[in-house]
Order: structure tokens, then sequence, then C-alpha cells
């Protein structure tokens, strides 16, 4: 959506300046609550930590508290604008944990440049937060910093341009296999940029499958080969020893472009000679590598994705961070581990193939949406994603051993679920209501609707009731198959029906009679599909 750099000013200066502010929630009204909150009731507080310092999280702010760190090194697109500069980034961070996990936030800007100061600050920091989610610092800074934290701390630390991107991409490319019929363990994959999101998302792909020596990786000097001087030890693990120079050559045959670098980095006519239905995940932003529809014209079979949310399959890492981290910070997590950044690429993956909700279609204006080329992912809105990312981590974190707090996971969905608003909690309530008693029909009489038949399709899914569809069969098959759903309804159609017309007819006859209703004015009635639902 366009806006104007008047938009954005004023959206960060007007009313109360920036985007976050702290909020009690303990009542601080009585000299009761005074005693409670602070001298002397906090003591007791302090005491119980000191005898159980594992009690911190139930007793302060701690366990629902991540501090995003930045340098400010890397904003962005922006680059290297300093700590103050990065603080919109950061507290814009803040709002989407908080919008989308109800994580708070306190956003760390930083006048710190080596590793070894970043290093100090974060660890001073542990006592208060229970993660850390570092943000643009600059490679190969970055990797330096995140290895030696995650080894020196005991609470998650996360560089989300390197694993959320990778993350969420790595779902994108699972998906885009099965629809292509491709194997992972055979994909030819190019990746322009050699950033920390770049090799990142490189050591990934070789996670789900991908061999290392079928990557090649393109920094801003060319070609990373075997040998060539000035490479880091980051990117060195990439180098090919493959006979290729130039980006033209390596995508000859290839299967894969990942893009991470600068806006036009790959050239249409490039593309030309990659393999059957190629994957293009072009993500810089604003503007990706190359435009959805240029990569289209050239070669129609490809499987498109940016950074953008203006194009189908939006690689984003709102995805990821806030679900990432509140399945980690509910099982009192050490660290954020392999099996944990698996489990959410693969619950990200699954949740694509489930019907999408009718808000979640309102919200991008949308009439349908369904598992396939332009829907590789879930979309940044739809609220299932915490559902299905934050148990998926939880769970990993509790097999792998990095949790310090063991949970039921059934329950745990419905506490999130609770998170999301009393509408929702209302909502799983009576669906879960539904699903204890005997098993109900629901007929719907605008069958022929495919919103109504998606609904339908939700209703059986979740095994709520027994849906019953009124319409023409042929009409309601074809909608079924256009929207990709494996569904098999009871479908009637009234005008057809004699099995059920004349006991209908009898039965609202009956019911109507006192309110005029003779018997041909009920038989006709009953031949409409909501008379006879």
């Amino acid at each position: 959506m366009a806006y104007t750099k008047q938009d954005a000013l004023d959206y960060h200066r007007k009313g109360r300046p920036g985007k976050i502010q702290v909020t009690p929630t303990k009542p601080l009204t009585t000299q009761h609550h005074l005693t409670l909150a602070y001298s002397p009731g906090v003591a007791e507080a302090c005491w119980e930590i000191d005898r159980e310092p594992l009690s911190v999280y139930e007793l302060t702010a701690k366990g629902n508290l991540v501090a995003v760190v930045s340098n400010g090194t890397a904003i962005l697109g922006l680059g290297d604008l300093g700590p103050e500069a990065s603080k919109p980034v950061m507290e814009g961070k803040g709002v989407l944990f908080k919008r989308f996990a109800d994580i708070d936030v306190f956003d760390i800007e930083i006048a710190a440049k080596t590793a070894d100061e970043i290093v100090a600050v974060c660890k001073a920091l542990e006592p208060t937060f229970g993660g850390i989610n570092l943000e643009d610092i600059a490679a190969p800074i970055c990797f330096e910093v995140e290895e030696r934290l995650k080894a020196e701390m005991d609470i998650p630390v996360f560089h989300d341009d390197q694993h959320g991107t990778a993350i969420i991409s790595g779902a994108a490319l699972m998906n885009a296999c099965e629809i292509t019929g491709k194997k992972i363990s055979d994909l030819k994959v190019v990746v322009t940029g050699a950033g920390a999101s770049a090799i990142a998302c490189a050591k990934f792909y070789v996670l789900l499958g991908v061999k290392r020596e079928n990557i090649v990786m393109f920094d801003s000097k060319g070609v990373i080969w075997d040998g060539r001087d000035g490479v880091n030890k980051y990117k060195a693990e990439f180098a090919t020893k493959r006979d290729v120079r130039t980006m033209e050559e390596a995508l000859v045959g290839a299967d894969v472009v990942l893009g991470l670098s600068v806006a036009g980095a790959v050239h249409p006519e490039w593309i030309k000679g990659m393999a059957e239905n190629p994957l293009i995940f072009a993500m810089a932003n604003p503007d990706p590598e190359i435009k959805p529809e240029d990569a289209l014209a050239v070669r129609p079979d490809a499987i498109v994705g940016t950074g953008r949310s203006d194009y189908p399959n939006q690689i984003n890492n709102v995805l990821g961070f806030p679900f990432i981290f509140r399945g980690a910070l509910d099982v009192y997590a050490r660290q954020i581990n392999e099996e944990m950044k698996m489990a959410a690429a693969k619950a990200l993956a699954q949740l694509a193939h489930e019907p999408v909700p009718e808000s979640v279609l309102r919200a991008y204006g949308l009439e349908s949406l369904e598992f396939g080329r332009d829907y590789l992912i879930p979309k940044p809105l739809d609220p299932r994603v915490l559902l299905w990312v934050a148990p998926a981590i939880a769970d990993a974190a509790m097999k792998s051993g990095v949790a310090r707090r063991e949970i039921d996971i059934t329950q745990y969905r419905e506490m999130l679920i609770a998170r999301q608003g009393q509408g929702r909690a209302v909502r799983n309530t009576i669906i879960n209501h539904a699903k204890m008693g005997r098993k109900i029909r629901v007929v719907y009489p605008e069958g022929q609707n495919p919103k109504i038949v998606s609904a339908a399709y939700q209703v059986a899914q979740e095994g709520i009731a027994e849906p019953i569809l009124l319409g023409f069969p042929d009409v309601i098959h074809k909608l079924i198959a256009d929207l990709g759903l494996d569904f098999h309804p009871t479908i009637i159609t009234p005008l057809l029906d004699e099995v059920h017309h004349e006991s209908f007819t009898q039965t609202y006859y009956e019911l109507r009679k006192r309110k005029g209703v003779n018997l041909n004015l009920a038989r006709n009635l009953i031949r409409s599909r909501t008379h006879f639902g």
C-alpha cells in the first residue's frame, strides 16, 4: 500500500511519540496494593526467587519479556545508520511481538561496534529477560556474537535476520518441492547475497536435505569459489568447486534461486536456462532481485516468492519470531536449537495445507485461497499460526532437552487461544462443546456457494458436526474440486428430493398452520432450500 514520507513521520510523532509503552499488569489503587507491589510485600517475592531461582518466571515478567538488541549497523536495507536510527525498527519489532504473540519487549539500542562489546551487554541483561532477539547487526560480527551468546547464556538467543528468514523460506521450499515433485536432495540452488540471512538460509537448506556441493553463492564481488581471496570463514563454507564464474552460468539447470541481496540482481534472461518449474525466492526489500511479473513472463512455470505483501507467497519473518519465542518462553527454554527451528518450518508448511478461514480471506480482500503455487505458506495475519508454531516449538524444546518446564500441549493450545482474546476463547469453547456431545448435523442451504463449501469442510475437518449441503451434486462436486478439498459431504437437492418432501410438508404445515400456512403453501415453501433445510 502506498504511503508518503509525511504519513510515516506523523504515524511515529503524533500523540505519545514512538510505538510502545509500559503498562502495569496488577492493580495499584489501594494502600494494600502498594504494600504488595513494593515495600514491604515485594520482599516476599525476592526471598522466594533467592530460595528457588526458577520462580523468577512465575513472580516477575521475565517469562514474557524479550530484549530486542541492535547496534544499528545493518538496518533493513538502509545500512549502518547507528543505534538511535535503528530505534524505530526495534520498536516496530516490539509491536509485532505483542500483536502476534502477546510478548512484551524492551528495545535495547547499544553504542557497541565490536563482538566483545555486544556480548558483554547481552550477558549483563540475562537476569532481566526470558530471551534475546538480535536484530540488524552486520555480518560477519553477528555470527560470532550469536555463537558466543548461545554458548555462554542460559536463555534463548536468536538472530532473526539469520534464522527467521531461513525458517520461513525453508517452509516455502518444502511445500514448493511437494507441488513440483522435486526432491530436496536433488535441488541445485543459487544464492545471490552472502550476508547473515543468506548464509543462514543455505545452512538451513542443508539441514533440510540440500547437498552442500549443490549450492552456489554470490556476494558483491561475484561467485564465491574455492580458493578465492578475501573470503571469510562463514562464506567459505559455501565456496563452490564448480567451474562457474557468472550468475548466468550458475543458473543453467538450477532448481532454486534464493535472493537475499539487492533489487535487480537477477536478470530475466538468466532464468530462462533454469530447470523445469524453477523456484524463485526474491526477497530483497523493498524491491526484489527480480519482479514476479518479469520472472513469470519468461518462465511461466516458475513458483515465485518475495518479501512483499502485494505479491503471492510473502516470505516474511513475522511468520516466525513471535511464535518461536512464544513457545520457547512458555517452557522456560535455555536456547532455540535446530530441532525447534525445524519444528517451526514444518508447522508452517503443514498449516498451508489447511483451509483458510474466512477472517483471513477478508483481511486480504480475497474470495478464496488454497494450497498451491500462489499459496506456499500461511499469511502473516492468520491467527492460527500462533496455535501451530508455538506448540511445535514448545514440544521440540521438551523433546530435545532444552526446556526447564514440562507442559501439556493440548492444554497449552487452549492457553494460547485465551491469549488471542475473548472472541477466540468463546469460539473455541463452543467448538469443544460440540465435539464432546453426540455428532450433530448442520444443514447448509446455500451449498453451492464456495465460501459455504469451505466452511462446511472446516466443520467436518474439526469434527464439530456432520455437514449436509443443499444443491445440485455436480455443481457442489466441481466447487470442491476447484477448492482442492478432500471432502465428501452428504448432498441433497430439494427440488428433486421426493423421499423427504411430503413428510417435511406435513411437518411444516403442523408447525405453522396457526400462522396461516395451508398445505399447498407448505408444499411450495418446502421446495426452497432454506425451508427444506
